[in-house]
């Protein structure tokens, strides 16, 4: 079989070991169902998708709280340590698990009437391509929801250079092998997520306070986006316009963004 293209091994090999040391089976029912709130917050469930696909489900997170909510689920990961903490974790009989990547889904053209990869494509070399890959396995009318690391675009210019600041430490502790960014990325949940998170829900801080999105959420989730954030080789940032440009490049429409953080969640529908 010929090897995928659009994959950087490094990457896929690296969320391998951060779902297996944080398969997300700690979080509390609430909190889990929160953050899926935040993350599904443009899709009606009121219509029952028939077909669905999580491209890059990791542990599966999200396919506990979605399997129930639809009528057949395709667990798709190109990492084969993934898809095993999902297949213990994600029990239902509607679920189907396939290692492969946006170019190498074993199925027709237009199969699926809802497809999301949430926190995924922005870790591939070309984003777009990956984007098209998706669209061209919606059927007429089907929704495409992605969730794409932002450019910072709604934030001011302080806040984009205290991030450039940060991708020094990660473009450093991500070359390290996977036990040293493990542990750097334990002592920047606790030293610098904790702190910050923890300021914003207890002061009345600025809206664009640092890590503001961590002021509710448990140091369990601080821990796991540490490891995502500063353990990760390749990332990718994005505008809203730019994301508006893959999307309808890739001939979606009715392009819709999420108000609330985390940016960019947004939602797309294929032509009919």
């Amino acid at each position: 079989m010929e090897k995928p293209r659009n994959l950087d091994d490094a990457t896929v090999e690296g969320f391998g070991k951060e779902w297996s040391k944080f398969t997300q089976e700690p979080l509390s029912a609430a909190e889990r169902e929160q953050l899926f709130a935040e993350y599904f917050s443009l899709i009606d469930w009121s219509k029952k998708p028939r077909r669905v696909l999580d491209m890059g489900c990791g542990s599966g997170r999200w396919d506990v709280l979605l399997a129930p909510l639809v009528g057949e689920l395709v667990a798709a990961d190109a990492s084969p340590e993934a898809l095993e903490v999902a297949k213990r974790i994600v029990r239902a009989p509607n679920v189907s698990f396939v290692e492969c990547s946006p170019e190498t889904l074993p199925f027709a053209d237009g199969h699926f009437d809802f497809i999301f990869s949430l926190g995924v494509l922005h870790h591939l070399p070309d984003t777009e391509a990956a984007i098209e890959s998706l669209a061209c396995k919606l059927t007429p009318g089907g929704r495409l929801l992605l969730y794409l690391y932002y450019a910072f675009d709604n934030r001011p210019r302080w806040f984009r250079f205290i991030w450039k600041l940060t991708d020094l430490v990660r473009r450093c502790v991500c070359r390290l092998p996977f036990s040293l960014r493990y542990a750097l990325s334990q002592v920047i949940a606790l030293f610098v997520y904790w702190p910050l998170a923890r300021a914003a829900k207890f002061f009345p801080v600025p809206g664009s306070w640092p890590l503001r999105f961590y002021a509710d959420r448990s140091f369990y989730v601080m821990r796991t986006d540490a490891l995502d954030r500063f353990g990760t080789k390749l990332e990718k940032r994005f505008t809203k316009q730019q994301i508006v440009a893959m999307l309808e490049a890739a001939r979606l429409e009715d392009i819709r963004f999420s108000d609330d953080a985390p940016y960019w969640v947004c939602a797309a529908s294929k032509r009919m």
